[in-house]
């Protein structure tokens, strides 16, 4: 899975990305430009916890974001984790994750068929 990582493609998906949450995550999704790879990021802000607890919620979302099937072909996609993220069950997860993504204008998932 290919990540986003300059402070460029972050700073890009946030002000022109699509958005849309659910109670247990957040996402920024962007078309991708050409004929880029489409990428993924996972951030867990300071205000949650120590880094214990935010390494634990992107952990979570990683999983939760490769049973999706995500990434998304033709989109880079950043997850935000919330406060609820980190003791969500991996189902409760997957589905708001998808209704995420649904509100932020993306097609389906794997597993949504």
């Amino acid at each position: 899975m290919r990540t986003l990582k300059s402070a460029k493609a972050f700073e890009r998906v946030f002000k022109k990305g699509r958005r849309g949450r659910s109670p247990f995550v957040r996402v920024s999704v962007l078309a991708c430009e050409g004929p880029e790879q489409p990428s993924v990021a996972f951030v867990a802000p300071k205000r949650l916890g120590n880094a214990v607890y935010r390494n634990r919620c992107k952990r979570v979302l990683r999983e939760a974001a490769r049973a999706s099937g995500l990434p998304l072909l033709g989109y880079d996609v950043i997850l935000f984790a919330t406060d609820r993220t980190h003791d969500a069950s991996p189902e409760e997860l997957r589905r708001g994750l998808r209704s995420a993504l649904a509100k932020a204008g993306v097609g389906a998932l794997r597993g949504d068929e």
